[in-house]
């Protein structure tokens, strides 16, 4: 356990990515194992609340006060705030996390300018941002990976980074210790066992433009249990595998390409077997298409279900009119 002499009384944790900001939430208590907790949320927290948890406490002397969603505090606790900012307590730590953006930045200067521990929570938007992050992963558990396998990690998982870190700690725990280097069939047999095969089922009949057989696969594997996020993973990783390929050379070996690609060499040949009918313009499209099932999956639409069938109703019959 940290010494508490050596931790800063204020912590900000400043970001949109949850996964970072949880973790470093995470982290910073565990470092204040002995102290006395205290979690408010910001978009419920009252008049007197904030006020009510920084009061001095008869039964500790290391306290640590957590306040979420600075941004959506109302006005009357912001001045709670800023009140508490201009005579610290010493024996009270708080850590105040801010999802970013321009919502509440006038107390969050305010609160910058006491030059508090900062730890940055930034969105993974692009690809090597999430490289970068499953290469951390894997190095804080002590497990080495390859390249190839960190890229096909990054394409199974989509957008979604929850899902990204999770599948990082139960890969390198799955994986046998005995294995110096973490590779893609690794990857591919912890996805193997997540999709199932009804997962894959609904991609290959998808890509293949067999309307018929795609919904029939993707209500039997709906009817079995398997995540429609899953489902959603397993085509997206389908599609990102045809973008890559369709920019390859024609007559290069797909043992020379896996490295270059992220692909192991069979999903390469795969992928070279469905680019029959798929044109860079259909290619778009279906990453549209997968984009609003992505959306609707994950709360926008009341029937999400309804929604993912759909775009691969679009996907499928563009593909098998071609």
């Amino acid at each position: 356990m940290a010494d508490s002499m050596a931790l800063a009384n204020l912590l900000l944790i400043h970001g949109a990515e949850s996964v970072l900001a949880d973790r470093a939430l995470a982290d910073a208590l565990v470092a204040r194992g002995d102290f006395e907790k205290t979690v408010l949320e910001g978009a419920e927290l009252e008049i007197g609340g904030f006020a009510s948890a920084i009061a001095p406490s008869l039964f500790a002397d290391k306290r640590v006060v957590v306040l979420k969603d600075l941004q959506d505090l109302i006005s009357e606790v912001q001045e709670e705030v800023e009140n508490y900012l201009s005579a610290l307590d010493s024996s009270l730590h708080i850590i105040f996390i801010h999802k970013g953006g321009v919502k509440g930045k006038a107390l969050l200067e305010k609160i910058k300018k006491l030059k508090p521990e900062i730890v940055l929570c930034e969105a993974m938007k692009k690809e090597s941002d999430k490289t970068s992050f499953v290469a951390q992963e894997f190095e804080r558990r002590g497990r080495k990976i390859s390249s190839a396998a960190i890229s096909a990690l990054v394409d199974a998982t989509g957008s979604d980074t929850r899902e990204l870190a999770a599948a990082c700690g139960q890969i390198a725990f799955d994986t046998s210790a005995a294995k110096a280097v973490i590779d893609e069939e690794d990857v591919a047999l912890y996805y193997q066992g997540r999709v199932q095969a009804t997962g894959f089922d609904v991609a290959d009949a998808t890509l293949a433009g067999d309307s018929k057989a795609a919904l029939i696969s993707l209500r039997n594997a709906l009817d079995t249990g398997v995540d429609p996020i899953m489902i959603l993973s397993a085509i997206t990783s389908s599609i990102r595998a045809l973008a890559k390929v369709s920019g390859a050379p024609r007559g290069a070996n797909a043992f020379q390409l896996a490295g270059s690609l992220g692909l192991a060499p069979w999903q390469i040949d795969k992928a070279r077997r469905q680019l029959g009918k798929w044109t860079p313009a259909l290619i778009a499209f279906s990453v549209g298409e997968l984009a609003k099932a992505d959306v609707a999956i994950k709360g926008a639409e009341a029937d999400p279900l309804y929604a993912l069938e759909r775009s691969v109703m679009a996907i499928a019959g563009k593909v098998g009119r071609k």
